[in-house]
C-alpha cells in the first residue's frame, strides 16, 4: 500500500503527519510526503514537527520525502492538501502516479475540485472531500494544529464506492478522525458554507475570528455573505438543514478567538492567496446564473485590489 500526501502545509503537515507516525515500521504501507523548497529540506532532515492540540506533539518520519515522485510507482491512495491554484500542476505532477485504481481525494477548499481533477487525470478514482482543522506552517519543517475538530469526511461524488469503508479505516488506523460520505457534495458545500464566509469577512475586516464574531458589522457582513451564498448553493441543487446559518457560525466559535483564516494568513505574509476559490468563483457563478452577489463583489474587488 502507497499512500501520497501531495502538498505538506498545514492541512497535508497535519494528515500526512499522523499517517506517517500511525504507518511508522508497517513494511506493508509506505507512506510518501511531497513538497518542495526548504520545507522539504528540513523534513528530510528531521521530520516533521507537528504541534498539535488535538493529538500533543509528535514528530513524523515518512518513508520518503521528495518533490519529484516520478520513481515513486504507482500510488494506492494520493491525498491532495495543495492551494487550489496548485491544484492543476499538482494532479499534472501526480498523472504518471495514477493508476486506474489509484484513489485520488481532495480535501482543499472550494466545491469544483473534482471536476477540476477529472479534466487532467485520465486514470484514478476521483473522490471529493474536506477537512474541519486550523493548521499552518509555523517554519520550515514544524506545523502547528491550533483548532478544529480534524474530522476528515471523503467521497465519491457519483456512486457509493464499495472500498469506501475499506480507506475509511485505514485513515482511522493512523487515529485520523475519518469518515466515508455517500452524500460527499452536500459535506463539501456545507464545509464551503463555513469556510467561505469566514475567511472572506476576517480577511476583509483584518480581524481574528474571535474579533468577528463580537463585531455587529462584522456579524451583519457574515449575514449578508452566508446568504448569497445559500442562493448559489440552492441554485446547485444542494438542500441544507434550516439552521444551516446558526451552526455554522456555531462551528466557527469552537476556533480559538485568536485563530485566523488561511487567506487572511497569505494576505498578511505576502502570499499568493486562493481569492479565486473563495470569492471569484461564487462572483462568477451567480453572474452566470443571474443571482445577486453585492457582497461578493464588493469584497472580490478590494481584496484584488490588496492583492
Amino acid at each position: 500500500m502507497k499512500i501520497a500526501i501531495m502538498g505538506i502545509g498545514g492541512v497535508g503537515g497535519y494528515y500526512g503527519g499522523m499517517l506517517a507516525k500511525g504507518y511508522a515500521g508497517d513494511e506493508n504501507v509506505e507512506v510518501v510526503f511531497i513538497a518542495r523548497g526548504p520545507h522539504l529540506a528540513a523534513i528530510k532532515a528531521d521530520g516533521l514537527q507537528v504541534m498539535s492540540a488535538a493529538t500533543g506533539d509528535f514528530t513524523a518520519r515518512p518513508d520518503l520525502a521528495t518533490d519529484s515522485p516520478s520513481d515513486c510507482g504507482i500510488f494506492d491512495i494520493i491525498l491532495l492538501c495543495v492551494k487550489g491554484y496548485d491544484l492543476t500542476e499538482s494532479a499534472q505532477l501526480l498523472a504518471p502516479n495514477t493508476g486506474k485504481n489509484t484513489v485520488v481525494i481532495s480535501v482543499l477548499n472550494g466545491v469544483d475540485n473534482a471536476e477540476k481533477l477529472k479534466s487532467v487525470l485520465d486514470k484514478g478514482r476521483i473522490w471529493n472531500g474536506c477537512v474541519y482543522i486550523g493548521s499552518h506552517i509555523v517554519r520550515p519543517g514544524v506545523c502547528q494544529q491550533t483548532g478544529g475538530s480534524c474530522k476528515m469526511f471523503f467521497g465519491s461524488e457519483t456512486n457509493d464506492e464499495a472500498d469506501g469503508t475499506r480507506i475509511e479505516n485505514i485513515f482511522r488506523k493512523a487515529d485520523i478522525d475519518a469518515w466515508y460520505r455517500t452524500d460527499i457534495n452536500n459535506i463539501a458545500w456545507e464545509k464551503y458554507l463555513f469556510v467561505s464566509p469566514l475567511a472572506n469577512a476576517t480577511t476583509f475586516l483584518n480581524t481574528t475570528i474571535g474579533g468577528l464574531l463580537e463585531d455587529r458589522e462584522g456579524m451583519k457582513l457574515m449575514d449578508s455573505l452566508l446568504e448569497e451564498l445559500l442562493a448559489l448553493a440552492g441554485a446547485y441543487g444542494v438542500d441544507f438543514p434550516e439552521d444551516i446559518k446558526k451552526s455554522t457560525i456555531e462551528k466557527a466559535r469552537a476556533f480559538p478567538y485568536e485563530a485566523k483564516t488561511s487567506l487572511q494568513m497569505d494576505f498578511e505574509k505576502g502570499k499568493r492567496t486562493e481569492i479565486e476559490t473563495f470569492v471569484e468563483f461564487i462572483v462568477r457563478e451567480a453572474e452566470r446564473l443571474g443571482l445577486p452577489a453585492t457582497t461578493h463583489k464588493r469584497i472580490y474587488a478590494a481584496l484584488k485590489a490588496r492583492e
